[in-house]
Parts: structure tokens; sequence; C-alpha cells
């Protein structure tokens, strides 16, 4: 009897064949020429610069002399000063300014309307100097029984930068609030309307809150921006941070150097406030976001880590 060795399974054609592994990829990275190009010119243009203020005739040695003077100190407090309360000034008429914007009732709203497009319309050094020269045109200031005296006494430079900053920041956080409250749909307005809130009180609890999230960070750029534009004031006389530094240049025959550490004192002041804004906008994120950005202190200890990490492999 004949017996098929094909098909009783010991014939070669039932061993598997052997197992086979794919080879490694070798990953060859691009070389992106251009960012080499463009980072020895940027390094090239950066060393022309400080090689070019290292030529320059400038007392260096003045900038740390004067950088704790109390003038100077006086004068970063009353930019501080001055920047908290114009920006009080704009934001509580801002938020007054939206509403009366967004009103149904056409006088309010066409007020507002004019109201915004005159001061934004003009510049802050004009409605300044307007301000402090009215005592050119109106002799008294009289309030009734309430308040009367000379104008030059009554429009002090304090009074004049906070009329001209914050009435003009006004302006401006108007339209940064209006578009807050049309970013909060409609229905938290019909809802909060249906459960018999007043529109006074879904303002204040329902739509403003909500709204926040897209006010906020435009405000943190107009305070940081305030900051900054109160150096404009030096030209009503009030005797803020940059005036000190003009005041001091000219006594000690050093105005280049003193503008130098006035812009060191506000990168300071500027930077401060970012941080600040930075933890404000990260805040009224939660309801927004799923997972929250990294704070700076928790993104450096990531790069702490992961660079430890990556050592200790490599030395393994």
């Amino acid at each position: 009897m004949s017996v098929d060795i094909g098909k009783t399974g010991g014939g070669p054609e039932d061993t598997p064949p052997p197992a086979t592994h794919p080879e490694t990829i070798k990953a060859i990275p691009v070389r992106h020429y251009g960012r080499y190009v463009a980072a020895v010119i940027a390094l090239a243009l950066l060393g022309s610069i400080i090689y070019a203020f290292g030529q320059g005739k400038i007392n260096w040695g003045a900038v740390p002399d004067y950088f704790f003077d109390d003038r100077i100190l006086t004068g970063v407090g009353k930019t501080l000063l001055l920047t908290v309360l114009a920006m009080v000034i704009g934001i509580v008429g801002g938020i007054l300014l939206a509403v009366m914007r967004l009103s149904k009732n056409p006088v309010t709203s066409s007020i507002a309307w004019f109201y915004i497009w005159f001061f934004r319309g003009t510049p802050v050094l004009v409605q300044l100097f307007i301000w402090f020269n009215l005592g050119l045109v109106f002799e008294y200031i009289n309030l009734g029984p309430i308040y009367k005296d000379y104008w030059s006494s009554f429009m002090t430079p304090l009074l004049t930068a906070l009329l001209g900053l914050g009435l003009n920041e006004a302006a401006y956080m108007a339209e940064i609030c209006r578009a807050g409250l049309l970013s909060v749909d409609e229905g938290q307005t019909e809802a909060s309307h249906a459960l018999g809130m007043s529109h006074s009180k879904t303002l204040r609890r329902i739509v403003i809150p909500q709204a926040m999230r897209v006010i906020v960070p435009p405000t943190g750029n107009e305070v940081i921006n305030m900051l900054k534009t109160t150096s404009l004031v030096a030209a009503v006389q009030f005797n803020e941070l940059f005036r000190a530094a003009q005041d001091i240049g000219q006594q000690s025959g050093s105005p280049v150097e003193m503008y130098f550490l006035a812009a060191a004192w506000y990168l300071i002041m500027t930077s401060i406030l970012s941080v600040g804004q930075y933890y404000i906008e990260r805040y009224y994120a939660r309801g927004t976001s799923r997972q929250l950005p990294d704070t700076p202190w928790q993104k450096v200890r990531a790069t702490v880590f992961s660079f430890s990490n990556r050592s200790g492999a490599v030395s393994a």
C-alpha cells in the first residue's frame, strides 16, 4: 500500500517559513539651511546694534546711579497710581457705555455711540491739552451750591491726567465690553428672564461672568498700554516717571541715559503686569478649557525634569 507523504504532514511543504524581522528604519532629519542663515543674520544684526551703542558716548554708569533715586521712585509710584485710577474710570465707564450702546432706547444708544466716536477719533495728547487749557475759556467752574472755584485751581495736573486718560479709555473699554456681552448666547438671557430675574440681575449674575472670558485678555492689554500712555501726561506738568527722568536728565547732563532708565522701569512694570494678566486669563479659562495651560513655573519644572531624565537615560 502506498502512502502519500505530502498529505500525511511529514513533507517539507508543511514546515513554517523562518521568522523575518523588519529592517530598522534609518530616519534622516531634514536640514533646514534657511533657519541657519536667518539665525546668523539675526545674530549679526544684534551684534551690530550692541557694537554701535558700545561706541556711542553714553554714560552707562549714570543709569544705576539714579535707578533708585527718590524722584524716580516717586515717579514710578505716581505712574502706577495714575494707571490704576485711569483704568478704574475706563472700566466703569466702558461697562456703562456698553450697556447704553446695547440698549433699545435710541437716545441712550446714540449718546454712547457719539461718545465712543469722539474719544476714539481724537488723539489722547489733544484731549489732555483741551482739558488743561479750558481755563482759557472758562474762568470759573460753578456747580451751584456744591462747588465753585477758579478753573485753574480746579483743573490740577492730576485731574487733567485722570480725565484725559480715563475718559479716553472708557471709549475703548466700551467696545471691548460690548464684544464680550455679545459673545454670550442669547439663550442665557432668555432662560434667566424665564426664571424671573430682572435685566440688571441677569447682567450681574449671568451675562457679565460669562463675558469675562472674552473681556479679560484685551483688558489686560489695555492696562499695559495705559501704563505706557501715562508718559504723555508729562506734557501737562504731571510729575510721573517720564517727567522725573526728564528733569534728572536736564540737571545731570545725561538726558539719553535717563531715557534708558525710564525705559527699563517701564519694562519691569509691564513684565509684572503681563504675568498677572496670564494668571487672570488662566483663571477665567477654567470653564471653557479641558486642560488649563501650564504656568511659567510648571513649564520650567517640566523642562528641567525632562532634561534630567534624558541625561539619566544617556548615562545609563
